[in-house]
């Protein structure tokens, strides 16, 4: 497949992927332009220098995000992606904007939580499009190139959000994300529409009923989605906890964007690796092997900072810290493929119902984990190892299930 039409606009299979990362990574760069400036908005706000307050901002964004998903996703499958596209990136700019007025901190949970709705529109797009002109390995491929150039993010949006924050303070910091979320509206204008016509579902609550029906009864679906979740607690873990470990535990606050880059670089290279693999060796294989090596060596993490009274030497942690979020990269979009493979004719609402669960359970279950952070690594370390062993108990009883894709006709609206 070279190129994907609608028959009014065509887009090259290269560029649709690029702009396809491009969107989601919308939402990444809400939450990593405003890492470095944790300290300004503890100082904006009358925060403790060592509070741990400020990671509520990544949690009500990826609460926002999960909420979100769901009317995005269904109306998708009704009206189609493209439309849905430019209204979450619309409420994503006004509510990026209402957050530099913020005149308190719980106002500006508040914007934080409206920004996070409206990434959540090209999160859940970007898996609906790939999920409607790729199946299988070819998907996990697609997504693989996605995540890689999802994760240039983190490698150059704390770096721009730390250079602006010095410049013009954090508030100013925030026009990056409109600056960058108008251009990418603009390019979407020339992006095809994806959903066959044959699969638009009416808005009826009897048809939006079956189709979430269909999504949650499927074990293969809910297995992989529950496993997705679980790990995606892990990054929640490590974005809000590592600007504060890397300056309290290491010492080491000026290096954070470097640092915090340089991990997301190793896992950016872990998600091309997955795109070459994926075709050779099998998706539910390399997903097998994958995950256990995750377990392996989380729990060799967690065990060296036991071993250190939780205050680890920083280049070994650094190390160990690298090779499991790079493994958690070759992880994730195979678990999104494995879920979304069932569910190809209502990929829009599945895609919504996999990410409402994914995004709300996952940033949670992270935020216990961020607030349980005393001073150490082992709260971090042991959620690896922990929430790692589960995603593997799940992923292997989901593997057990059923992986039928669902032929039979929707309902008719109800009258």
């Amino acid at each position: 497949m070279t190129s994907i039409t609608d028959g009014r606009r065509t887009m090259g299979r290269r560029q649709l992927i690029t702009l396809l990362a491009m969107l989601m990574s919308m939402a990444a760069l809400g939450v990593d332009l405003i890492l470095p400036a944790f300290p300004d908005i503890r100082a904006d706000f009358g925060l403790a220098a060592d509070s741990t307050a400020v990671a509520a901002l990544v949690t009500v964004y990826f609460l926002g995000m999960a909420v979100g998903q769901i009317p995005y996703g269904v109306l998708s499958d009704r009206f189609g992606r493209r439309p849905i596209v430019f209204a979450g990136l619309s409420l994503y700019v006004i509510a990026a904007v209402a957050s530099t007025f913020a005149p308190s901190f719980g106002i500006l949970l508040l914007t934080r939580f409206m920004w996070g709705m409206g990434a959540a529109g090209s999160r859940t797009i970007t898996l609906s499009i790939v999920r409607d002109t790729h199946e299988g390995e070819k998907m996990a491929k697609v997504m693989s190139f996605i995540v890689a150039i999802f994760l240039l993010i983190p490698v150059v949006a704390p770096s721009i959000g730390a250079v602006l924050t010095s410049w013009v303070g954090w508030r100013g910091a925030v026009f990056f994300s409109v600056f960058m979320a108008l251009v990418v509206g603009l390019w979407s204008l020339r992006l095809p529409e994806t959903l066959d016509p044959e699969n638009r579902l009416a808005l009826s609550w009897r048809e939006i009923a079956h189709a979430g029906r269909q999504v949650v009864t499927n074990r293969a679906t809910v297995g992989y989605m529950l496993a997705v979740t679980v790990l995606f607690a892990s990054v929640v873990t490590f974005i809000g906890s590592s600007e504060i470990i890397i300056g309290d535990v290491f010492g080491r606050a000026n290096q954070f964007p470097l640092i915090f880059g340089g991990i997301a670089v190793f896992m950016g290279a872990a998600a091309l690796l997955n795109a070459a693999l994926v075709e050779r060796v099998g998706l539910e294989r390399l997903l097998g092997i994958v995950m256990v090596l995750f377990v392996v060596f989380s729990l060799g993490l967690f065990a060296f900072a036991l071993a250190a009274d939780g205050t680890p030497d920083f280049w070994p942690f650094a190390i160990g810290l690298t090779l499991v979020t790079s493994l958690f990269a070759l992880m994730m979009p195979n678990l999104n493929t494995a879920a979304m493979i069932p569910m190809g004719k209502i990929a829009g609402t599945a895609s919504a119902i996999i990410g409402t669960v994914v995004t709300a359970g996952g940033a949670l279950l992270g935020s216990l984990i961020d607030q349980a952070y005393d001073g150490t690594v082992i709260p971090m370390t042991f959620g690896f190892a922990a929430l790692g062993a589960v995603a593997l108990g799940l992923s292997r009883w989901a593997g057990s299930g059923s992986r039928r894709t669902i032929q039979e006709p929707l309902p008719a609206p109800a009258e």
